[in-house]
């Protein structure tokens, strides 16, 4: 395999409700703790946040049936550093949102990353993560 220029992989991920207020509610002050707000509604469907570009999405299911959580799907969010992984965890089970994992270091060794899980308020399981050093404070 040849070496190519990078490429972002991932254009943005979208979980599924049953309550599009709770839901946008619930991830309005969550990905404010990323400064992610909403960057684009379909009233009654969908809303997506970004910071310039689509990233996320919250949406009813598409046929119009119940959505569910997919057992094995997980959404992981980057943090700038292992106090952000720390709040963020927090906030989510704040606002209802369930543990799934205390923060922590994760590896054999405890030296992995430093992650925490939860599950939104649809029951969808999220990753916010660290790996490597912190970022600088602005």
């Amino acid at each position: 395999m040849t070496a190519r220029t990078a490429h972002q992989l991932l254009g943005h991920a979208v979980v599924g409700t049953n309550n599009l207020d709770s839901a946008a509610n619930f991830y309005d002050k969550l990905l404010a703790v990323f400064g992610v707000g909403r960057i684009l509604e379909q009233p009654g469907r969908a809303i997506y946040f970004g910071q310039t570009k689509l990233e996320f999405g919250v949406t009813n299911a598409y046929n119009g049936e119940r959505a569910t959580v997919g057992n094995g799907n997980m959404v992981a969010l980057s943090a700038r550093s292992r106090a952000h992984v720390d709040e963020v965890h927090a906030l989510a089970l704040k606002l209802g949102g369930t543990d799934e994992g205390q923060p922590g270091p994760r590896g054999p060794n405890q030296d992995g990353p430093y992650c925490a899980y939860f599950r939104d308020l649809d029951g969808n399981k999220l990753l916010v993560f660290r790996a490597g050093e912190d970022e600088p404070q602005a």
